[in-house]
């Protein structure tokens, strides 16, 4: 069987490509990745992204925020020629895996990246938030399709373009 490349996307990273790779994320707790595909230009990116809101100041570490990493994800797609209106995005992520009651950043992360979706009117075609357990995610960017895991458990179908009704 023939396998892609696979590019990884670590916390706080940022990546993009139009070739016939896998972008992977791992390790997801309460980090969501945001996972966004042209399916007409045949480009996708992700960005692991873990705290709500904007950097504040100049930090080497911008991408670790969301509407900083969102700003970049748009900003490698739009090099690859994307119309930012082609796009179609994946959320997953924003597990309280340390299973604390107090923790808050979940909830926090997945209110600031849904409401960065909702304002810039990307559409969210699919997504695993909350729970307890970690997560991955996988995108084959020539064909769009993605998957995740959760804790241990095997790979699961998210979604691809063209498959509006699963």
């Amino acid at each position: 069987m023939f396998m892609n490349k696979t590019i990884d996307v670590n916390t706080g990273d940022v990546k993009g490509s139009r070739d016939s790779v896998v972008l992977r994320s791992i390790a997801i707790g309460s980090c969501i990745a945001v996972v966004a595909y042209s399916f007409r230009d045949r480009a996708g990116a992700i960005a692991h992204i873990m705290l709500p809101g904007r950097a504040s100041g100049a930090t080497k570490e911008k991408t670790r925020y969301a509407e900083d990493a969102v700003d970049e994800l748009l900003g490698i797609l739009e090099g690859f020629g994307v119309d930012l209106g082609d796009i179609e995005v994946c959320l997953v992520g924003g597990g309280n895996v340390l299973e604390k009651e107090d923790d808050s950043i979940c909830q926090s992360n997945i209110e600031s990246i849904t409401g960065i979706m909702k304002e810039r009117n990307i559409p969210v075609r699919a997504s695993v938030l909350g729970g307890i357990k970690r997560k991955s995610v996988m995108m084959d960017v020539a064909s769009g399709k993605v998957s995740y895991t959760e804790g241990d458990g095997r790979e699961t179908f998210l979604w691809q373009p063209g498959n509006m009704n699963m």
